[in-house]
């Protein structure tokens, strides 16, 4: 896998979907996260009640938008699961001039900063010690963790400024 490396915002993203524990057990929601490798922001986010390449597509399409990421700009860095390479997804990142990227095969840790991200929120002492009770208290608490990572979060990899301090140029 070539090194991919961000010398300024909307450069190189990294993006992943992880588990949170619905009231029934055995049902997840799903918490999809787009990261800015080089300034930590947190630039989209969305918790659904599957995983799927459309989901994915229109996550990254909105982040690409809001985020005002022109063709050929952008590397987008994902492991290897099916949503992530799902044809909708695929066909998304041609459209945007994206440039997508995959960790090696059956390589646990080639998404680091996703990872990352993921573990911090789960160990906020404010993240739910049992389940979400619904899809929308999930949504309202992810809100809460990418306002508070974004703008209050002095990252230690970042010469701890906030991800937005450094994402805008004021760091």
């Amino acid at each position: 896998m070539p090194r991919l490396e961000a010398r300024g915002p909307n450069q190189v993203w990294s993006w992943d979907i992880t588990y949170l524990k619905s009231p029934v057990r055995g049902i997840y929601y799903y918490l999809y996260l787009v990261i800015d490798v080089w300034s930590r922001k947190l630039v989209q986010w969305d918790v659904h009640e599957t995983e799927s390449a459309d989901l994915a597509a229109a996550l990254i399409a909105a982040a690409c938008r809001d985020e005002g990421v022109r063709r050929d700009q952008l590397t987008l860095h994902a492991d290897n699961g099916g949503p992530m390479k799902g044809a909708t997804l695929v066909a998304t990142l041609q459209v945007l001039g994206v440039i997508p990227s995959f960790s090696r095969p059956s390589v646990s840790d080639d998404n680091p900063f996703s990872e990352s991200v993921f573990r911090t929120a789960k160990y906020r002492p404010e993240f739910p010690k049992g389940a979400f009770e619904s899809l929308e208290a999930a949504r309202a608490w992810v809100a809460w963790f990418v306002n508070w990572y974004n703008t209050e979060h002095r990252h230690s990899g970042i010469c701890f400024v906030t991800p937005a301090e450094r994402h805008e140029g004021r760091d």
